[in-house]
């Protein structure tokens, strides 16, 4: 049998990566003139060196390290989620982020995703694996304790406040479990407990703003006012974001050509600017760089052997996709605005170091995959 190397990675999957840097940094470069920052393409480097290196360390220590260890990471998470609200200084009236002197600010949100998703995957494999054939009351009592995992997180973090993360470790969740095997029953159960929930909710906010502001509170009337005003295609940010993808044409305006300014280009924005500057040819190449990055995980999901590899896949892929769908949704109107970034492609330290775990993740579980088809 060859011998495969304990670093040996899936070659497209490290490609497609490294396409991704070059298009954030040229990116992050048009968009900093919007801004007047000119260190931002800078420290997305030094994030992506920093990403890297914590990559290669990931696959040094192994995925079987890693899962032994989830209830750690979990409880770390959930300290550092915490010490926000009881520590972290308000910034634009958020306590989402730790302020580190000479290094910026750091968002334990961002590393609670696939902290969740790594915890979840283990339960789901420990679960299978002591009931082959589980009961009804067995998947309840089950359920209950992963509401309960995803609940506190989920919890703080809205808290903080920060909705749009909140969702994506609901959607996390849901889809984790969906391939877990479990009886289709309890979605059926789960989603119309969500409808009539956001039902009644939507009927309070339409019926009468004030007894929705009694009940809920000003803060969460403020939050879904701001999720729902996306229905009416209106906004600085929102039309000047949509003339400037439009503006872009069939080739693009070319690099650093952005005439329009609105808000956040950097981050939430980053697609405009990109279709743009690179036009409706680029924002094809990017679109399918994406799926095809997509589909090469779900590939990966399929053929590996190990369950635990399985579900953590599945739930780093949903989370990649809503996310994806989400961020470029939102830039064309067809999305609610929620602050969410694209993946690998917007400016962040603490969203890409931790897409940056999820790689080292995904290189050790490729290795496995190809040691197996060896």
């Amino acid at each position: 049998m060859k011998k495969i190397s304990k670093y040996k990675v899936d070659v497209w999957l490290l490609l497609i990566l490294l396409v991704f840097v070059i298009i954030s940094l040229v990116t992050i470069s048009s968009a900093q003139d919007l801004i007047s920052n000119n260190s931002l393409v800078i420290k997305q480097l030094l994030w992506y060196i920093a990403g890297f290196i914590i990559a290669y360390f990931i696959m040094f220590i192994g995925n079987d390290f890693i899962y032994r260890n989830a209830w750690f990471l979990y409880i770390i998470g959930i300290i550092s989620l915490l010490g926000l609200l009881l520590f972290a200084e308000p910034i634009n009236n958020a306590k989402c982020w730790y302020s580190i002197p000479g290094i910026g600010t750091i968002q334990p949100s961002e590393f609670m995703k696939i902290i969740l998703i790594i915890t979840l995957g283990t339960m789901i494999h420990k679960f299978n694996e002591e009931f082959s054939n589980p009961s009804v009351m067995e998947e309840f009592k089950f359920l209950i304790k992963v509401a309960i995992v995803v609940l506190i997180p989920s919890i703080l973090t809205f808290l903080q406040p920060d909705t749009g993360v909140v969702l994506i470790y609901l959607l996390i969740t849901i889809i984790m479990l969906f391939v877990s095997g479990i009886r289709y029953r309890w979605f059926i159960l789960l989603f119309s407990i969500i409808f009539i929930l956001v039902a009644f909710v939507i009927a309070v906010y339409f019926i009468n703003t004030d007894l929705f502001i009694n009940i809920f509170g000003t803060d969460f009337f403020l939050r879904i006012d701001r999720l729902l005003d996306w229905s009416n295609s209106s906004g600085y940010q929102l039309e000047n974001g949509i003339i400037s993808i439009g503006s872009g044409g069939f080739l693009g305006m070319g690099i650093g050509n952005t005439p329009i300014y609105f808000p956040e280009p950097q981050t939430d924005f980053i697609f405009a600017v990109y279709a743009n500057n690179f036009g409706f040819i680029g924002t094809i190449i990017l679109l399918g760089l994406i799926a095809f990055f997509d589909i090469k995980l779900i590939l990966l999901a399929i053929k590996n052997t190990n369950l635990t590899n399985k579900f953590i896949i599945a739930g780093i892929v949903g989370m990649l996709i809503y996310q994806q769908l989400q961020n470029i949704g939102m830039t064309f109107g067809l999305m609610p605005i929620t602050g969410i970034t694209l993946p690998f492609i917007s400016y962040g330290g603490s969203s890409l170091l931790s897409y940056m775990i999820m790689i080292g993740i995904i290189f050790n579980i490729s290795n496995e995959t190809i040691r197996y088809t060896n």
